[in-house]
């Protein structure tokens, strides 16, 4: 499934984090990684002395050194690579050009504006890059070690484009022996408006439920097939509050110590495919464990 492995830092924690991540996940699937820094290119164009262009270049070279070493202490080779320009772009192209199978981010880095908020440049990645894209927060809740993925949620609104998810979420669930949750959010205020969420009919909420048991169970079919061993859980919850959809993966993660989540990067609502969809964004902003997005190819 990942062949090659491409972790974007810039000298933060929260990239350092997403970067021992990622480098442990090259480790589970015998991965080459790549370590790539980007100089900003708003950063070089304030700068007014070649002195200060330099000390710009050595902070890039100095958080690619201190991933280089941290590959050395966990018994893996790196190569790594400096350029200039806009991250999202140097980061996807570099990502199409070297044919890699996983961007590894941190939620946000030194540009970022609060925890709560993602970060620009994985952001516009996500709204760039074809490939998957593994974005890890700050935050470490794990009860083992930061490899620790005991417990994987796979989330389905039974769209295409959410079932991309699938394949990824069963990959690292054999390669960890993971449990897999399947999880549909039945989002009664979406479903009826915000007006008229508390008077939908009966018929109409049970039709909601047994779409959403479908989805996971078709999702639930699909890793028993392709990995017998796996122990599966499935859940359709409804949600009534302004959260939306995002509130009840946020809510399922927390109430059942959820370690990863796997998901399509837009599901049905979404008008253009090119962009993010709302409830991905909204999970990367508020969980706080790593979530994997995937993008259905054209």
């Amino acid at each position: 499934m990942y062949d090659r492995i491409v972790i974007a830092v810039d000298g933060s924690d929260e990239a350092k984090r997403a970067a021992r991540r990622g480098l442990q996940l090259a480790q589970g699937f015998d991965a080459t990684v790549d370590v790539l820094s980007v100089i900003e290119q708003k950063a070089l164009r304030l700068t007014e002395t070649s002195d200060e262009k330099t000390r710009l270049r050595a902070r890039g070279e100095e958080a690619l050194t201190e991933i280089e070493e941290l590959a050395s202490e966990l018994g893996h080779s790196v190569t790594t690579r400096l350029t200039e320009g806009k991250p999202a772009v140097q980061i996807s192209e570099y990502a199409d050009e070297q044919d890699v199978d996983l961007i590894v981010v941190g939620r946000q880095g030194l540009t970022g504006l609060g925890r709560r908020l993602l970060g620009g440049v994985t952001e516009h990645l996500l709204h760039r890059s074809d490939v998957p894209v593994l974005v890890v927060s700050g935050e470490n809740h794990d009860s083992g070690s930061e490899s620790d993925y005991s417990r994987i949620l796979i989330t389905t609104d039974g769209s295409e484009n959410a079932e991309v998810a699938i394949p990824h979420g069963i990959a690292i669930a054999q390669r960890y022996e993971s449990d897999v949750h399947v999880l549909n959010v039945v989002d009664l205020q979406a479903a009826g408006g915000v007006f008229n969420a508390g008077g939908l009919e009966k018929e109409f909420v049970d039709r909601l439920d047994a779409r959403g048991q479908d989805a996971v169970d078709r999702v639930a079919d699909k890793i028993e097939e392709s990995a017998p061993n796996r122990t599966v859980k499935t859940a359709v919850e409804r949600l009534r509050s302004f959260e939306g959809a995002a509130g009840g993966v946020r809510e399922y993660v927390e109430e059942n110590d959820v370690d990863l989540v796997v998901m399509g990067s837009h599901g049905r609502s979404n008008l253009q495919r090119q962009l993010i969809g709302s409830v991905a964004s909204t999970v990367l902003r508020t969980v706080d464990v790593p979530v994997l997005v995937v993008k259905r190819s054209d």
